[in-house]
This record gives C-alpha cells, sequence and structure tokens, in this order.
C-alpha cells in the first residue's frame, strides 16, 4: 500500500471518488447519510474520467471509489477500468451484498484491491446495523469468495458501542481467511447520521486529511477528506482539480493544520490517512501493513482513523497499551524511536 506521510498541502496523492449516495443499506453510523433514496448527484460519466484524467495529471497514485455503494452505478466498472488505464492504482469499498459475476473478474485485476465494512459474527445484529435483512449472510458470504478467488481485500470492523460483537467480528474474519493484517477497527465517527453527542468538527478528523488526500462528492463538491463534509473546497463541475488543489483545498488544508495543532499531545499509535494507515516514525506497524494488530486503544482503521491524531511531523512513542495483540512481535511490529 502507498504511504502519504510527507506529502505537501498542495500535493494530491490519494483521492476518494464517492461515486454516489445510493445504496441498498441504511446503516445508522453512515457518514454519507447513503441509503435507498440516495442518487448518483450531478456527476455524469465523463464528467468522472475527466476527473480521473486530471487526478492522474496532478500526481494522484491511487483512488477509491466509494458511496453509497458504488457498484449500483452503472460506470463503475468504466471508471475503474480508465483508472486503471491511466496508471492510478484503485480500491472498491462495497458493502459486498450483491455482486454482479461480471465483477469479479474486475476486483481480480492487477492494480485493484477491494474493501467492506462488517460489524458483527451475529447475524441478527449485523443485520440491525446495516437495516437490511439477510445483509449479514451475503456480505460473509462474499467475503468468502474473495478469499477463495485471492482478490486483494481488507475489512473494516466498526466498534459502535459497548454491545457490538466486534472482537468476535474479527475472529470471525480470520476464520474465514482475511489476514489479521487485513483487518481494521474504527470508532464511530458523529458525521452525517453517525451525530450522537457532537456535532461535525475536527474533533472527528484523524489529523492526516491536509496533505495528500482530497474527497469528490456525486455533486461534484470536493473536501479534504469524506469526513470533513461541511468544508467545500469548490466543485470539478465548475473548476478543475488543479485549481481547486491549489485554491479552496490549500485554504481548507490550512485551516485543518490550525485546528489540529491545538490538540493536545498524543503518545499512542498516530496513523496516517488513506487506505494504508500506517503510524508515524513509530511501531507496532498498524494494518494493513502487516500481520499484527495493535489492540484496541491504539486502533488506528482499515480505511479511517481515530480522531486524535494531532497532525503531520507529531512525535510518537507508544504507550503501554499499544501491543500487539494475536501475534508475536516482528522486525516489523516492535515499537520503534522516532526519527531525527
Amino acid at each position: 500500500m502507498n504511504d502519504f506521510t510527507g506529502a505537501s498541502r498542495t500535493d494530491l496523492q490519494f483521492l476518494w471518488l464517492e461515486i454516489t449516495g445510493k445504496c441498498q443499506e441504511t446503516c445508522g453510523h453512515c457518514y454519507a447519510d447513503s441509503g435507498p433514496n440516495g442518487t448518483h448527484g450531478m456527476m455524469a460519466e465523463p464528467d468522472w474520467l475527466r476527473v480521473i484524467d486530471q487526478a492522474a495529471g496532478l500526481g494522484v497514485r491511487m483512488i477509491q471509489l466509494i458511496g453509497g455503494e458504488p457498484t449500483l452505478h452503472p460506470s463503475m466498472p468504466t471508471l475503474l477500468a480508465h483508472a486503471l488505464d491511466v496508471g492510478l492504482e484503485v480500491e472498491v469499498f462495497s458493502n459486498l451484498l450483491i455482486i454482479r459475476p461480471e465483477l469479479w473478474d474486475l476486483f481480480a485485476r492487477d492494480g485493484v484491491s477491494l474493501a467492506c465494512s462488517y460489524y458483527s459474527d451475529d447475524p441478527g445484529q449485523h443485520d440491525a446495523i446495516t437495516h437490511r435483512r439477510g445483509s449479514h449472510r451475503r456480505t460473509r458470504d462474499n467475503i468468502a469468495r474473495a478469499v477463495t478467488e485471492g482478490i486483494n481485500l481488507r475489512v473494516g470492523v466498526i466498534d459502535l458501542d459497548d454491545e457490538q460483537r466486534w472482537r468476535q467480528a474479527v475472529d470471525d474474519l480470520t476464520g474465514l481467511g482475511v489476514p489479521e493484517g487485513r483487518i481494521g477497527v474504527d470508532q464511530l465517527r458523529q458525521v452525517g447520521r453517525g451525530i450522537r453527542t457532537e456535532g461535525a468538527s475536527p474533533d472527528q478528523l484523524c489529523g492526516q486529511c491536509t496533505a495528500g488526500v482530497g474527497a469528490v462528492l456525486p455533486d461534484g463538491s470536493v473536501f479534504p477528506c469524506v469526513f470533513s463534509r461541511w468544508l467545500p473546497a469548490g466543485n470539478v463541475l465548475t473548476d478543475d482539480l488543479g485549481t481547486i488543489l491549489a485554491g479552496g483545498l490549500a485554504e481548507r488544508r490550512a485551516y485543518l493544520d490550525a485546528a489540529f495543532s491545538t490538540r493536545p499531545e498524543i503518545t499512542g499509535c498516530n496513523p496516517t490517512c488513506g487506505p494504508n494507515c500506517n503510524p508515524i516514525g513509530c511501531g507496532p506497524r498498524c494494518q494493513p501493513m502487516t500481520g499484527c494488530n495493535p489492540a484496541k486503544q491504539c486502533a488506528p482503521a482499515s480505511n479511517f482513523c481515530p480522531p486524535n491524531y494531532r497532525g503531520p511531523g507529531t512525535p510518537c512513542s507508544p504507550r503501554s497499551d499499544c501491543a500487539p495483540k494475536q501475534c508475536n512481535p516482528t522486525a516489523t511490529c516492535n515499537p520503534k524511536t522516532k526519527k531525527n
């Protein structure tokens, strides 16, 4: 996986393309407020193709096709293939509820990876979270198929409350053959339908959306990341991506840099964003880079990072409760000292 550490405020190396707000599920914590009544927005196929071309020209290395449920968008196969043609890596973040037969061949292509969420080993609990009866069985079956077919898969488990069987979900996934290093655990982000006690604010962000990453939504609007939806930076339907990157997005990143700089010192695993979530300058390295899952207290997640990181360059010294679990420390797992 790529590591976007060290990217400047005017760099763009990883881009979320949220191609639809439509989803068969209605998860109560969904930051995008997606569901069956969602739409594909105002971005037509040529608009998305243009954004992909501009992204490649700006030095983007990887895009993630996300939603909503991206496989519901009729242009998803075309967008994926075009991204590969212009030299980008592609990750598809799907609920894996219903996968058309022809999509499995796409997911198996070089340069493509697949990601999904999984909430519990208990079908009733999983279905209650997604608000879709039978979603557990279908998603679990498709996770097993992806493993069997050798598709590059990672799975994110979100810890929503004390009653959720997220630990058992992790065990279930390893039993299906998903490598431990490809399973991440995240906590609830209070954005969209995830708002519980706090409103959307920089406190809900990981601290790494100020350089190297960006997000484009179905209406063409651009944000620092998919969680920072109250900070619009521009719109690709009216301006090219490079103009937005140098203008509105740089301004939003500067605002977030200032907000992150006021955070108290954190002494745990400080992750980077993008689909790698790798700690900066310390160990144990967090999934999915190695087979060692850090304990829950230092949990960066599959694609999402805990909302406590102060920002790039923050000193990182692992604490005593940050020991890896379910594996023996290795050369890539041992805590490291910060590099000068």
